[in-house]
């Protein structure tokens, strides 16, 4: 099966491409060969320019308090796993803490370095980070990998209590929603959203289906279109589409 998950509201159209950049840049940090730390600096960029958003940390310190919350109120639940719960409350202060202690603009300390500054001006332009142009990160790049993994490390890793609060709404907000079962037909998937304040949608497909969401939502209402690849061109399935549907609401 392959999710497909559509945000309805700005905050978490953030947090899902925090996500997706930071694993990224796990992905590649890791790896011993200066091109693939060159992808994982460039990718420390984009998630620097992601962050500058000056209301991402009052947002996650909200709704982590929201959730703490909420999910205290099942503390001596029968029905509810103790064990889970208390787990999933202290990782939710444990986040907390740690956005608390982040102090000042976030990412901050990378603006002030004048070295990045240049590196991440200089791969804005295409071809930009020629050893011509960055003489010094030519040299950089040609450390020991120890000596690479950390300095990036050093850089992204006073970020990561905003990966963490994250990563614990967008788990929360997954978990919430429970999905049925849809067709598409010819294609097309209508449905009304009668006040419904979701946040998320997400949309599962069998792998083996040749077509793709494209996904629009209001309010109001929820349209979907599966797209089909001919000739390298999309074009609209005319055939029946049947998918998973969740909302997903914290």
């Amino acid at each position: 099966m392959i999710t497909y998950e559509y945000p309805l509201v700005e905050r978490i159209r953030t947090m899902l491409r925090l996500e997706d950049l930071f694993d990224r840049a796990a992905f590649f940090l890791h790896r011993g060969d200066p091109l693939e730390h060159h992808v994982a600096l460039l990718t420390l960029f984009e998630i620097l320019d992601v962050v500058g958003r000056a209301d991402l940390k009052s947002d996650l310190l909200q709704e982590l308090d929201r959730q703490r919350g909420v999910l205290g109120a099942y503390r001596s639940n029968p029905d509810i796993d103790q064990e889970i719960l208390t787990q999933v409350l202290a990782d939710i202060e444990h986040a907390h803490a740690a956005l608390l202690g982040m102090t000042g603009k976030i990412g901050q300390y990378l603006r002030e370095n004048d070295w990045l500054m240049v590196i991440k001006q200089r791969t804005s332009i295409p071809g930009g980070a020629c050893e011509f142009d960055l003489p010094s990160y030519h040299y950089w790049l040609h450390r020991p990998g120890e000596v690479r993994l950390r300095d990036i490390e050093s850089w992204i890793g006073p970020l990561y209590p905003i990966r963490d609060a994250a990563a614990i709404v967008l788990k929360l907000l997954r978990e919430s929603g429970k999905p049925v079962a849809a067709v598409a037909h010819g294609g097309a998937f209508q449905q009304m959203l009668g006040g419904r304040a979701a946040q998320m949608v997400r949309i599962r497909l069998a792998d083996d289906l040749d077509c793709t969401p494209e996904i629009s939502a209001n309010k109001y209402m929820l349209n979907v279109r599966f797209m089909a690849l001919r000739d390298g061109r999309p074009r609209a399935a005319e055939s029946d589409v049947g998918f998973e549907l969740t909302f997903c609401t914290l």
